[in-house]
């Protein structure tokens, strides 16, 4: 219970019926915007793969997916997913999305061994997106521009809200600060990753850390990804390395910093090679996924997720998922949450 976040003196600002038509409300009008901003098509998304195709979503590589048996398959493995990071850019190629075009849907998704708190939640609900793009566009100040596009959409949407619900006030600024993490860490070396987070958000407001993955000089990537979907080990200046990143917000009704949104440019064939020599992983050369991007017959790409729940707990200022989402929670939180004016869904 130490990780529980209970501000002092916090109340609940909307009602449980306010906070569901808030709810829709975001939802309708945010992926709305986002699918005109970046040109994307709705896709009707799988809840589950088939294990053992590569697709799934391995996160930092060390959670478990939820399995099990298919009896009209003898019995194979399906798992629930982490993300669709990869099942989207198969989606691309069957579709036959041309370039500056792109698709993006519902995804939901279980994490069985994620560590619950104010922002962390067994299930995970995303806007999973992903775009055609050309070579050329392989590159930082491209992906800066889908972050400032998709950060327009966020403004739009707290507007929205702010402008419905008068007692709601709009905090967000106007524009959104970039560091790619080998400056943050030089900025801070003394203090953690999150540290590090939290005091350049508190500081802008709203943040893009650049290159997520990748060793800094210190030793230490600022956090984990996977080998085979974002590109980690491109140059992106002299330097630096990363052709992704996240965008955080800085929160003050928990006092600290808050991910919306993980996001790259996709790695292309050389970029996967390297990747999963640096990670040990060259036996996933193998499986379904990897050998159509090696046979050059996946497209290249640009996508990301943005998180559906955090995204109506900060623009309906919540203190926890518990009041956005219907999850489990231990009973020992969700009884301090209600002491402490967080009744849970």
């Amino acid at each position: 219970m130490s990780k529980l976040i209970k501000p002092d003196g916090y109340d609940a600002l909307l009602d449980m019926k306010q906070t569901e038509q808030g709810i829709k409300l975001i939802k309708d009008f945010f992926q709305e915007n986002l699918s005109t901003e970046l040109r994307l098509r709705r896709v009707t998304a799988p809840l589950f793969v088939l294990k053992g195709l590569g697709i799934n979503d391995d996160l930092n590589g060390v959670e478990r997916a939820v399995t099990f048996p298919i009896k009209d398959l003898n019995d194979s493995c399906a798992e629930v997913v982490h993300s669709l990071a990869k099942w989207k850019r198969l989606t691309l190629a069957d579709y036959a999305v041309e370039p500056g075009c792109g698709v993006y849907t519902d995804m939901n998704a279980i994490r069985a061994d994620e560590e619950l708190d104010n922002l962390h939640s067994l299930y995970v609900d995303q806007w999973d997106w992903e775009a055609v793009i050309r070579p050329e566009q392989r590159t930082l100040e491209f992906l800066k521009n889908m972050v400032r596009r998709i950060y327009a959409a966020i403004l739009r949407t707290e507007f929205l809200v702010c402008e419905r619900y008068a007692n709601i006030k709009p905090f967000l600024p106007e524009d959104i600060f970039f560091i790619h993490s080998e400056d943050l860490m030089q900025m801070y070396p003394d203090k953690t990753e999150k540290e590090r987070e939290d005091l350049i958000c508190r500081k802008y407001g709203a943040v893009f850390i650049i290159g997520i993955g990748g060793k800094l000089s210190n030793g230490e990537p600022h956090d984990g990804r996977a080998p085979d979907y974002d590109d980690w080990t491109t140059e992106c200046a002299p330097g630096r390395y990363g052709l992704n990143g996240d965008i955080l917000i800085w929160y003050p009704v928990l006092d600290r910093s808050v991910e919306l949104s993980s996001m790259g440019i996709r790695v292309d064939k050389e970029a996967l090679l390297r990747q999963l020599e640096i990670t040990g992983k060259q036996d996933r050369k193998e499986l379904y996924f990897h050998k159509k991007l090696l046979a050059d017959e996946l497209p290249l790409s640009v996508g990301g997720g943005i998180g559906q729940s955090r995204l109506c707990l900060v623009l309906l200022h919540k203190a926890h998922l518990g009041e956005i989402q219907a999850s489990i929670w231990p009973q020992d939180m969700i009884e301090e949450c209600r002491e402490h004016g967080m009744p849970l869904i």
